[in-house]
């Protein structure tokens, strides 16, 4: 099978292809909002790299959010043109579980742990789920993330997430933290040494590697893609741009009421 797999969650943006004669390869770009006009090029690349042309893909993954609303749609719409072109389906994989599955592969995260992926909402929220892994149950195969996810389904404030990262702590013991929302509240995050930040600068995005291995994954188990008008992003929230134009908008007030224009004539 040929995966290719678009990463556009957060300021990265990414594309990585799989292929089970020739190995694996990855384009990734940090910073500069640079999603637009950076995939098609990277898909390009990798599909050079190896040695594949668009019409050999089999598979198309993608990372649906949470995440920066302009990426995701960029990202997903991508895909789904992709997709739709290539007549096949694409499987919509969450931001949070690629964090946590390019964690728990980690040679530093081992035994039975927590992770929790944080990725930064803007505005002073974050999205965040927490995982608990446990290797020994994996010699029937790897964990997927969704399986072992404690979701939390809106944005929280960075306190909240401290308050939840301690009572986590005091139920299992050290929690590794993950993505960029932990990059970014970092200080605050240093309440406790049982949270560990170390990963987190290293994965403070979901890798696109990680996102396509995890992807062939639960394709190898069974997992379907969506036909491509049925994937949604996962926002979680409205856009930016029309929360702002909803609150700059004029209030309508009914005729005759306190502060109503008086439309008559003089």
């Amino acid at each position: 099978m040929t995966l290719l797999a678009i990463e556009s969650a957060t300021d990265v943006v990414g594309v990585a292809l799989i292929r089970d004669d020739s190995g694996e390869a990855e384009r990734t770009h940090v910073g500069g909002r640079m999603h637009a006009e950076l995939l098609a090029p990277f898909i390009e690349e990798v599909c050079v790299v190896s040695g594949c042309a668009l019409g050999d893909i089999d598979a198309i993954a993608v990372d649906v959010g949470p995440g920066l609303f302009t990426g995701l749609r960029v990202g997903v719409a991508t895909a789904k043109a992709l997709a739709q072109a290539l007549g096949l389906g694409v499987l919509g994989v969450s931001s949070l579980d690629v964090l946590a599955a390019a964690a728990h592969r980690h040679s530093g995260v081992d035994g039975a742990r927590r992770v929790v992926s944080v990725v930064d909402a803007r505005r002073g929220e974050v999205f965040a789920a927490a995982y608990l892994f446990d290797r020994d149950r994996e010699a029937a195969g790897p964990i997927d993330p969704a399986s072992v996810r404690d979701d939390r389904l809106e944005p929280i404030v960075p306190q909240v997430l401290v308050d939840w990262l301690l009572g986590m702590v005091d139920e299992t013991g050290p929690v590794v933290v993950v993505g960029d929302g932990a990059v970014r509240y970092r200080p605050l995050l240093s309440v406790h040494p049982s949270i560990e930040l170390d990963l987190a600068g290293e994965l403070s995005s979901p890798p696109p590697l990680a996102l396509a291995r995890l992807a062939v994954e639960r394709l190898g188990r069974g997992g379907f893609a969506l036909p491509p008008e049925a994937l949604l992003p996962d926002y979680r929230r409205q856009a930016d741009a029309r929360i702002n134009w909803e609150e700059r908008a004029p209030r309508v007030t009914a005729p005759g009421a306190p502060g109503a224009p008086d439309h008559r004539r003089a």
